[in-house]
């Protein structure tokens, strides 16, 4: 998150506050916010490491590595600021605090039978409470993303205190995470009209089909590799 956007959001949610707030309550808010984002932070690649380090170990017990690749973000002002609003919450720390996605950690995986272990072997960890999932792999959304998503708290440990931080975490197939990048590029097109965008809706979909047809290929072709081992 840039310095300049921070302050932005954080400029935003002083501003809604009573007309007797006084310059120092607005610069402990500030602190405050600053302070929050950076546990999310923490939380995230407390999260990152915990799948890093399960990829290590299947890698020596297994001769493989399940997990393609990782990714970790923290939720930009912006992106912020549209779901408080979406949600209908006040601009204030204690409302983007209730938000369960402000940390987020993306791990592609090379089968789907990888993203139910792995994700098994994480909230079986004695330090992770799982809170939410969304399994959108056996339930696709309706314009056909697919992906696991899970909502976890996980401690970090801080010099002076030890503090519960939720963590969204998604898991997906190269397939998925193709696919869904390139719908996020093409959904954010502008200027077009009703027919085209009903068109390009439905050949995202028959994509996305296609992406869990290779999907269940390939974990096929894995099965048959493995029984030939």
């Amino acid at each position: 998150m840039n310095e300049l956007s921070y302050k932005e959001i954080m400029k935003s949610i002083a501003d809604s506050l009573p007309a007797e707030v006084t310059v120092a309550d607005v610069k402990a808010l500030l602190g405050q916010a600053k302070e929050t984002m950076s546990c999310y932070r923490c939380a995230a690649l407390e999260v990152e490491t915990k799948f890093k380090v399960l990829d290590e170990r299947f890698s020596v017990q297994n001769e493989r590595n399940p997990i393609e690749s990782i990714k970790s973000r923290i939720k930009s002002p912006e992106s912020i600021l549209e779901k408080l609003r979406r949600k209908n919450l006040p601009l204030s720390l204690a409302s983007v605090q209730r938000l369960n996605d402000i940390a987020g950690v993306r791990v592609i995986c090379s089968f789907v039978e990888d993203i139910y272990m792995l994700a098994d072997c994480l909230i079986s960890q004695d330090d992770v409470t799982l809170i939410e999932t969304r399994d959108y792999i056996k339930h696709p959304k309706k314009n056909g993303y697919r992906s696991l998503h899970l909502i976890i708290e996980t401690p970090i440990f801080l010099h002076d205190e030890k503090r519960n931080m939720r963590v969204e975490v998604q898991l997906r197939t190269i397939a998925m995470e193709t696919w869904a990048n390139l719908e996020h590029k093409l959904r954010y097109k502008k200027n077009l009209d009703d027919k085209t965008q009903a068109d390009i809706s439905e050949k995202l979909l028959k994509c996305a089909s296609i992406c869990e047809t290779l999907d269940t290929q390939m974990q096929d072709v894995k099965h048959t590799v493995d029984g030939l081992i």
